[in-house]
């Protein structure tokens, strides 16, 4: 049976959390192995809507255990808000998550860091959600992180936290004039949360091998996307973890030939948040329209998503680089009532035309699209279930993707509702 990747091919936000939850039924275990609560999924089961920010999607299906990798950063406040919320709403999530021990913390100070840091920053600000993450990851490097089993040994947890602060505390206030940070008060903090945490901890790679062995399902979900993974997206503005399929291997400790199956999601037009270039942004009412049937306003955030036509350029090389081997199209029913529907098939960079994303950050940030136009169908999508249901001129949008980027599609997304997929091929077998 497969370990199956699910990776965002544009900026986020393609809607993940659907095709993740559409598969958790049928798989055991469903792993985050990166980024954090800046993330954010809206899943819509049963006419309820769950906004998820660091459980991973799977949790909403009592069949698969929810696992968070070591490549996630974990706000334990967050971690704990959402698990008690989904225990009002009559989801266990406690009872099943497993996390990693070598996953590292969001602490307070790093949500201080963040805020301060993006302020000074001014016009050069990176634009991003302000939770801390970006801070954790650079200690997690530095090698000064506080880590999950820390909490397991109150005296390493005060230790770290001391020396980690040492040096911060004479930034915050010689450089950025704050009041420095009680380290007695961030691990009593911290240590709050010694009791719930300890038995979710696990050696979640042994725990994900051993599942493989014993020929069960799992599921790796992505947080953020591709073009936002700190090695591959568009720097300097991107996250600071490797969303794409192979850190799926680094984030949870599985090796790469364990990887079956690596599932693209892509938007039927494109969406970004925050800063950094976007070649096919729709600054006009257009844009504006988009925005609005979509709903395209962050999960974590409330932030409004910049809206774009679909760029072909974008996916195809999220294509390549993850070695997609299907992609997932969501919100296919939003162009509905459209006469042309604009494809990005190329840029023009300083008068020369190219069809492969640019190598540079200059040449992206001077790249403009070049469009071809599809016809538009004016028939609602949201009851068809197979191929055959769509309406021509949808099969026909579907068909150039395919051949635009590369990769088959194999499920579409017509509606919020968990049930609104048409399935083209199993994303399993």
């Amino acid at each position: 049976m497969p370990a199956v990747v699910i990776i965002g091919t544009q900026w986020g936000d393609e809607g993940k959390g659907k095709a993740t939850d559409q598969l958790g039924e049928r798989v055991d275990y469903v792993v985050r192995y990166s980024g954090g609560n800046n993330a954010g999924h809206t899943i819509v089961v049963d006419g309820e809507k769950y906004a998820l920010h660091l459980l991973p999607s799977g949790i909403l299906n009592e069949r698969c255990v929810p696992v968070l990798g070591n490549g996630v950063v974990i706000d334990l406040d967050v971690l704990f808000e959402e698990i008690d919320l989904l225990a009002e709403r009559g989801v266990p999530a406690a009872s099943r998550l497993l996390i990693s021990a070598n996953a590292h913390l969001i602490t307070p100070y790093h949500r201080v860091i963040d805020k301060v840091t993006e302020r000074f920053l001014g016009k050069r600000k990176i634009g991003t959600t302000g939770r801390g993450v970006g801070p954790a990851y650079a200690d997690k490097v530095n090698r000064i992180g506080i880590r999950v089993q820390d909490l397991l040994d109150a005296s390493i947890l005060r230790q770290k936290v001391e020396a980690s602060l040492e040096q911060k505390n004479q930034m915050l206030v010689k450089v950025y004039n704050r009041p420095a940070i009680s380290p007695e008060e961030v691990s009593e903090h911290l240590l709050q949360y010694a009791e719930r945490v300890s038995p979710l901890i696990a050696d979640v790679g042994l725990v994900l091998n051993d599942a493989l062995d014993r020929g069960e399902v799992v599921l790796f979900e992505g947080a953020q996307a591709h073009h936002l993974d700190v090695d591959f997206g568009t720097y300097p503005y991107v996250t600071s973890s490797n969303p794409i399929a192979a850190g799926a291997c680094t984030g949870a400790g599985v090796g790469p030939t364990r990887l079956n199956r690596i599932i693209g999601i892509a938007k039927a037009y494109t969406t970004r948040v925050g800063e950094g270039p976007f070649p096919g942004e729709l600054l006009d009412e257009t844009g504006e329209a988009l925005r609005q049937a979509g709903g395209e306003f962050g999960t974590t955030t409330g932030r409004p998503r910049r809206c774009g036509w679909f760029d072909a350029l974008v996916v195809r090389q999220a294509v390549r680089v993850n070695a997609v081997t299907d992609l997932f199209l969501t919100k296919l029913d939003i162009l509905t009532g459209l006469e042309k529907i604009p494809v990005i098939t190329a840029y023009e960079v300083d008068g020369e035309r190219t069809e492969t994303m640019p190598m540079t950050q200059t040449e992206i940030h001077h790249a403009t699209p070049v469009y071809e136009y599809l016809e538009g169908w004016s028939e609602p999508l949201s009851a068809a279930r197979k191929l055959s249901d769509l309406p021509k001129a949808a099969r026909s949008y579907i068909e150039r993707v395919e051949e635009l980027t590369g990769a088959p599609v194999s499920g579409v997304g017509v509606g919020p509702g968990r049930e609104e997929v048409v399935v083209i091929r199993d994303l399993l077998n």
